[in-house]
């Protein structure tokens, strides 16, 4: 089967920054896209950021234009989420999201891992 982790998250001051890495790991073949959406309190999950396979063509939430970086490393089956001048609503659970082509299925699933808190405040 097929295992995503995130870590990274944590307490933020507004203006700071984290970066947030998550890894897949178990019988892959290959990987597609890689995501990473939010959700918090109260809130419906949104989608934050994407990322081809390739790297070249990626996607943002308009609320995090210029501040979030999304990349990938095909090599360690990884995503990052690196968000730099942190505000407190991006306070959320972090959810990272790959689509993946493993050795007993016949075509490419989603799969999402378990999240990790992103806490913004002073």
């Amino acid at each position: 089967q097929v295992q995503l982790v995130e870590s990274g998250g944590g307490l933020a001051q507004p203006g700071g920054s984290l970066r947030l890495s998550c890894t897949a790991s178990g019988s892959i073949l290959s990987i597609n896209a890689m995501g990473w959406y939010r959700q918090a309190p109260g809130k419906e999950r949104e989608l934050v950021a994407s990322i081809t396979s390739g790297g070249s063509n990626t996607k943002y939430a308009d609320s995090v234009k210029g501040r979030f970086t999304i990349s990938r490393d095909n090599a360690k089956n990884t995503v990052y989420l690196q968000m730099n001048s942190l505000k407190p609503k991006d306070t959320a659970v972090y959810y990272c999201t790959m689509t993946i082509l493993t050795i007993i299925a016949r075509y490419h699933m989603d799969y999402w891992g378990k999240g990790t808190l992103v806490t913004v405040s002073s």
